[in-house]
């Protein structure tokens, strides 16, 4: 039987958007077409409920890795990790770090302190012949750092390297806040073609693709397929609509840079 994932990324913090996404989910869980439920990292920065995003993600167990945001407030440290382009995004990233090191609580910030960086998944145990267990890997930025943007427009071989030293199949991450897939065609030294997969899941809390919903994806791995067979890995992108004034208009009400609000708005 197929095994389907719902993978989410970058919460940032907002609380409704959060909340929306695993309402999808639920409703998936109640239905059957979700096997489980897994999170990427950077629960926190850029808005407001860093403690009540975490404290959501506690409550209901959901295996979490450390994203380059959560590492640094765990750290108790000014620097996040970003990679920002100029000195006015630079100064509205330090900003958004203060804050958030100002308002987390210490039982926010072990737990932050305690993620893991990688979360790997064996699945499978396949009936055909020519097939073998599917090895997937999620990481936030890269398996070589939590804070590498992995673009869409990085070359392919790239992402094949990166992901044959890691040995994974099919590599989920987030971090650029952007979605896509990539099947990978790989040939063997036999001369045939296998297939790995990078999946970008995008965001939860802070979309960088135009689209303000709240993005995950549910990822649909069928290991009796072999992987010369691209259809054994299968990615859904989900947008789920929120409430982005609640968001935006408690980021202007807060000591936050208002143009947080804005990208809120504007995806």
């Amino acid at each position: 039987m197929p095994t389907t994932l719902a993978v989410f990324s970058d919460v940032h913090a907002n609380l409704p958007a959060l909340q929306a996404v695993l309402r999808d989910i639920d409703a998936r869980l109640e239905r059957g077409e979700v096997d489980g439920v897994y999170c990427l990292g950077d629960l926190v920065g850029y808005a407001t409920w860093p403690n009540e995003v975490v404290g959501t993600i506690r409550r209901r167990g959901i295996p979490t890795i450390a994203g380059n945001y959560d590492e640094g407030v765990g750290l108790e440290s000014g620097d996040c990790g970003c990679a920002y382009q100029t000195e006015e995004d630079r100064a509205r990233g330090d900003a958004s770090i203060a804050y958030t090191n100002g308002v987390v609580t210490d039982a926010t910030r072990r737990y932050l302190r305690g993620l893991p960086r990688h979360l790997r998944l064996t699945l499978g145990a396949p009936r055909q012949p020519d097939a073998a267990p599917v090895e997937v890997l999620m990481v936030h930025g890269s398996p070589r750092r939590t804070n590498e943007y992995l673009f869409e427009d990085r070359p392919d071989r790239s992402f094949v390297r990166m992901m044959e030293t890691a040995g994974a199949d099919v590599m989920l991450f987030g971090h650029t806040h952007k979605p896509y897939h990539k099947a990978l065609a790989v040939e063997t030294d036999g001369g045939g073609v296998v297939y790995r997969h990078a999946v970008n899941t995008g965001s939860v809390g802070k979309p960088k693709d135009g689209d303000p919903r709240a993005g995950y994806v549910l990822l649909t791995i069928d290991a009796e397929r072999p992987t010369s067979d691209p259809g054994y890995c299968a990615a859904e992108f989900v947008r789920v609509a929120y409430d982005v004034e609640r968001a935006a208009r408690a980021v202007e009400a807060s000591p936050l840079p208002d143009a947080f609000a804005r990208m809120l708005r504007e995806g």
